[in-house]
C-alpha cells in the first residue's frame, strides 16, 4: 500500500470521503477551494446515520443528519458487506487539520486501505453511544 504522506511530496495526504466532505459548499467552507477526487471503496465498514447538533456544522452542510462509517464485523458467517463507496482526495496536511476541525467528536480519523491499493485517512464512528439506524 502507498504511504498517504508521500503521494505528492511530504505535505500531501489522501482523504477518503463518503459524506459531507464531498459537498462543494462544505469544501469551500473547510478548505477554501473545491477538491478534485476519484472514486474509491473502503471494505470492512457500513454506513449508519448520525444527528449533528453543532450549529456551525449543520449550517455548513445544510443538514443535521450525516452519514457515519461504522466497522462491519459481518454476519453470523463472518461475511462482510461490499464496503462503502466514496471519493478519495489528495489534500495538504493543513487541509487535513481543517477537516479535523470540521468533523464533530462522534468521528475519529483512521488510516484505511482502499480498493485502489492506496491508504487514505477517513473519519469513522468514534464509539460511545450507538449511531442511529
Amino acid at each position: 500500500m502507498s504511504d498517504p504522506d508521500a503521494v505528492h511530496g511530504t505535505d500531501a495526504v489522501l482523504l477518503f470521503s463518503y459524506g459531507t466532505l464531498r459537498q462543494p459548499e462544505v469544501q469551500l467552507a473547510t478548505f477554501g477551494r473545491l477538491l478534485e477526487g476519484r472514486a474509491a471503496t473502503v471494505a470492512g465498514y457500513r454506513l449508519e446515520w448520525l444527528t449533528i447538533t453543532d450549529p456551525v456544522v449543520v449550517a455548513t452542510s445544510g443538514s443535521d443528519r450525516h452519514p457515519l462509517l461504522v466497522a462491519d464485523p459481518g454476519d453470523a458467517t463472518g461475511t462482510r458487506g461490499a464496503g462503502v463507496e466514496g471519493t478519495v482526495f489528495s489534500i495538504s496536511a493543513a487541509e487535513l487539520r481543517a477537516a479535523d476541525d470540521y468533523e464533530v467528536d462522534d468521528y475519529t480519523r483512521v488510516l484505511v486501505p482502499l480498493d485502489t491499493g492506496e491508504s487514505a485517512w477517513v473519519y469513522v464512528f468514534a464509539g460511545g453511544a450507538r449511531a442511529e439506524d
